[in-house]
């Protein structure tokens, strides 16, 4: 809830929210514009991108103590840095990011329409989906922002100005539409400007449907 600088859970079924993280008055609890989180099972914490505060903090579900700085300042690149551009070692306007579990880094680069993956400690970006100007074509986006990654390195891509969700297998030169693209708007087959993406365990893709300011829950398994 990034302009009311707080974290909130609902629960499957559930009619209000929970407060887990921010929406504090305190300096120690505040967070600034938090711009996405994951969670933590292991430690039942989350890990949230505190934006407006240049950092990464760890905050128990429970909201009655203090977040845990994890990364403070943060000004280590390991994607893009090279001022704004279309070059392999440049981004422009990166939004959102994923981590699969070899450390490589995925970026929604958003004005060049395009996701790029970073490998650990390489100095440019592989394109995994997009790079063909913006449109609407299987080859293209328009503003692409969250992204998530499965196992099999298939890429899920919220095509935002699109009002579609996308899906690239690894290695492939096009997408697949699997929700939406069928223009702005909020029957069951439309989206309105999606943003923000998740998965569960069972399959299910969950996206933030900015502009219809709802959740949707698609199966794609």
């Amino acid at each position: 809830d990034e302009s009311n600088h707080r974290i909130i859970e609902w629960k499957s079924g559930a009619t209000n929210g929970r407060i887990v993280a921010g929406g504090k008055e305190n300096v120690a609890n505040r967070l600034n514009r938090p711009e996405d989180v994951i969670v933590d099972k292991e430690r039942n914490s989350l890990i949230i991108s505190d934006f407006g505060n240049k950092r990464v903090v760890r905050w128990p579900r429970q909201n009655d103590t203090n977040g845990e700085i994890i990364i403070s300042n943060i000004y280590c690149v390991v994607a893009g840095g090279n001022g704004e551009g279309n070059r392999l070692d440049q981004l422009s306007n990166p939004y959102y990011l994923f981590v699969d579990r070899n450390h490589s880094v995925y970026a929604s680069d958003n004005t060049n329409h395009r996701v790029t993956k970073w490998e650990e400690g390489a100095k440019q970006g592989i394109v995994v989906a997009g790079g063909q100007g913006y449109g609407n074509e299987l080859t293209q986006f328009n503003g692409p922002l969250g992204i998530v990654v499965d196992q099999l390195g298939t890429v899920y891509v919220a095509d935002r100005s699109n009002h579609r969700i996308m899906r690239w297998p690894k290695s492939s030169t096009q997408g697949t539409v699997i929700v939406g693209g069928n223009g702005s708007g909020a029957e069951s087959n439309q989206l309105s400007y999606p943003y923000g993406l998740s998965v569960d365990r069972h399959g299910n893709l969950y996206v933030a449907d900015q502009c219809n300011h709802r959740i949707q829950k698609f199966n794609i398994e």
